[in-house]
């Protein structure tokens, strides 16, 4: 018994010391964010996922950058309240939407949604891999927490803004207004903003031209969430819904 009890407490803290190098390992070896303060990235880990997958067909690339003051204040409203609605007010990492979450999920029976904030959904897309795992979470957070420190909410935002997939190679804001509606995203109407960010959850299975189902519940719910939190007034709110009601049978 005292054996086995010496044996377990060895592995235990073998794996401990082998998780410890392993959490040492990825801090010192993490990006240097900080060139992010003033560079634009040139790709991000996602593109050159995709760069490489498709090398040997044609792949429509589409990344053009825009500065933060030409991206509608109506768009980024729409973006942060229902992608991440306390940004600017936690630290790179929501513990009260993870504890939300958790919750539903035990006392509801509600499937685990995600709760990854703007900044975590950036570090996954400047610097890691598609992958899930624990591994990668880890890196993800570390990357979060430096991102957080380095930059300013604005530029994070920014960032992201112009990084989002919103489409088969179709990366960022201004690139989608372009592919989609053929306007740069500042000459967007509210209806085309609602729709290029209503794909955000799934942008290689909606398009922001189509009227399915999907779409049509994803703009109602972003239109609800701009009316609670008085983005838009009564009367833009009554104008657009209509055109994405679910038709009677």
């Amino acid at each position: 018994m005292k054996k086995t009890l010496r044996y377990t407490l060895i592995i235990v803290l073998s794996l401990l010391l082998l998780f410890s190098f392993y959490i040492g390992y990825i801090y010192v070896t993490l990006p240097d964010v900080s060139i992010l303060k003033k560079r634009i990235p040139g790709t991000t880990s996602i593109m050159n996922h995709y760069k490489a997958k498709y090398k040997k067909k044609k792949y429509r690339f589409v990344y053009r950058w825009v500065s933060f003051d030409r991206i509608p204040q109506i768009l980024k409203d729409a973006v942060r309240i229902t992608e991440d609605f306390n940004f600017y007010h936690h630290k790179g990492i929501d513990i009260q939407e993870i504890k939300k979450a958790v919750e539903d999920t035990l006392e509801k029976g509600k499937k685990l949604r995600g709760a990854s904030t703007i900044t975590q959904q950036l570090a996954k897309n400047l610097y890691l891999s598609t992958e899930r795992s624990i591994f990668r979470k880890i890196k993800e957070y570390f990357i979060t927490k430096r991102l957080e420190k380095e930059l300013g909410k604005d530029r994070i935002f920014e960032i992201y803004l112009n990084v989002i997939e919103l489409g088969k190679g179709i990366f960022g804001f201004e690139s989608a207004a372009q592919v989609f509606f053929h306007k740069h995203v500042w000459e967007l109407n509210l209806e085309e903003i609602l729709r290029i960010v209503a794909v955000i959850p799934k942008p290689l299975r909606v398009t922001p031209l189509s009227n399915s189902g999907y779409l049509k519940w994803r703009v109602r719910y972003i239109l609800k969430k701009l009316l609670i939190y008085k983005k838009i007034s009564q009367e833009d709110y009554d104008r657009i819904i209509v055109k994405f009601l679910r038709k009677k049978k």
